[in-house]
């Protein structure tokens, strides 16, 4: 059977074409098992993976709970706000407690960037990066690509445009890198406070211009402001912010051409993107909730088979 070339999901930047190539062919397998009457598939009856979640997530969280489910795993949930990290236990701490319990995958969302790499260094499990600070969600733009692909044929030759907060975005950097990896022309566009300065040396071209920006793309994927990762204002008001970068209805009947419209959720309705934007024909929102599952249950599967046993 074909494997990935890497131990464990840290980042998109670690894998390759073929990696890629790997996971959305078995999610194509997963997604027909997930609209089957019976859902379940006994694939990882014997595995435990633990769920770590040191930051608020409910998509993402269930997202792979449903995954793991699916695959008939034992599930191990532990949400940071429950627990003793707030007395103080460190990260290896809770970790070495967990592993304890003999786990054999760990699935972990944490504020601080390379928390993944970090811990892959230190347990014998295999990890799975669910979102490091705002550094990179790999599962997200996965599922992302698998959903372009799935509404456009292939994601080689695309253009896509990311909307929005890319300076506090995750998502940005892995759909960037996947991408990318997969042969698509990627540009951002949102307020120049929100652009990294780095950004230009990942070959990303920048539009300040949303018009101009959804004009030359075939799927703008809209990214929501992150106010909570905000500690100064980077722009003026929320309002002016819907002025300069929000999409609208109008907008899109005015572009003269289809494009597809994405969101990674939760939608700050009416600030990046309207209720009959987000609810529209073009918008592919609610299949990247449903593939989400089925890329998620396949990265799941490829690790474990790794597992020795």
């Amino acid at each position: 059977m074909d494997k990935l070339s890497v131990e464990h999901l840290l980042g998109i930047k670690y894998l390759n074409a073929n990696d890629i190539d790997l996971i959305f062919k078995t999610a194509d397998h997963f997604k027909e098992v997930i609209n089957r009457p019976i859902k379940k598939v006994p694939s990882l009856r014997d595995i435990t993976i633990a769920n770590l979640f040191f930051e608020n997530s409910t998509r993402t969280k269930l997202s792979f709970e449903l995954a793991e489910k699916r695959l008939s795993a034992d599930v191990i949930n532990f949400s940071a706000g429950q627990s003793s990290v707030k007395k103080g236990e460190t990260l290896i701490d809770t970790v070495n407690n967990i592993l304890s319990m003999k786990v054999d995958i760990v699935v972990m969302r944490h504020g601080s960037v390379g928390a993944g790499v970090f811990l892959s260094k230190h347990v014998d499990a295999k990890i799975i990066n669910a979102g490091d600070g705002t550094h990179e969600h790999p599962t997200q733009a996965l599922l992302d690509s698998y959903s372009i692909r799935e509404k456009l044929g292939s994601v080689k030759g695309k253009k896509i445009v990311i909307v929005g907060d890319i300076l506090h975005s995750r998502v940005a950097l892995s759909n960037i890198f996947a991408l990318q990896l997969q042969g698509a022309k990627v540009k951002v566009c949102g307020p120049t406070t929100l652009i990294p300065k780095y950004i230009s040396s990942l070959g990303v071209e920048v539009e300040t211009n949303l018009k101009k920006a959804l004009e030359w793309c075939d799927v703008a994927n809209v990214l929501r402001v992150q106010n909570e990762r905000m500690d100064i204002n980077f722009f003026p008001s929320t309002r002016e912010y819907t002025q300069l970068f929000g999409i609208n209805k109008d907008i899109l009947d005015n572009l003269g051409k289809k494009i597809v419209i994405m969101h990674p959720g939760p939608i700050n309705r009416g600030v990046e993107i309207t209720s009959d934007v987000a609810d529209s024909d073009d918008s592919i929102i609610l299949n990247q909730v449903e593939n989400g599952v089925a890329v998620r249950m396949a990265v799941i599967y490829l690790l474990a088979q790794q597992i020795k046993r």
